[in-house]
């Protein structure tokens, strides 16, 4: 666990495959054909919850306990496309055995374009 820092920001960037969003799909059974079916490209949209990951991602690399989550989609993100998640501590409250904070996530294609934005409440446990 590294102790959060008000103010501090934490980057994560991925390219979602084709096989990713049809594991997804699998998973999850939202198959519909926008996520199934390859444009003149060979590229799918990719579900909102699986890009919704990529705060999930950061928030794993903390040892977070998110307690709320919301999340606003921007717009649509295809398979090939990188996206570039950033995750700020807002606050961060110390407290004996915890940290609690609330951070913001901005989620960018790699035209600068935001795709995802979301908050998050939550706590980071101490190491003991």
């Amino acid at each position: 666990m590294t102790q959060p820092i008000e103010g501090e920001t934490r980057t994560y960037e991925r390219t979602f495959t084709v096989e990713d969003v049809q594991q997804f799909a699998d998973l999850t059974g939202d198959d519909q054909s926008r996520h199934t079916e390859p444009d003149e490209d060979g590229r799918v949209m990719v579900q909102g919850l699986l890009t919704a990951t990529l705060p999930t991602k950061l928030g794993s690399d903390n040892e977070v306990l998110a307690s709320t989550m919301e999340f606003n989609f921007h717009r649509p993100v295809y398979t090939g496309e990188p996206i570039t998640c950033r995750s700020t501590f807002d606050t961060v409250e110390e407290r004996e055995d915890r940290y609690e904070f609330t951070s913001n996530v901005v989620c960018e294609n790699a035209d600068g374009e935001t795709v995802l934005t979301s908050s998050t409440n939550g706590l980071i446990w101490k190491d003991k």
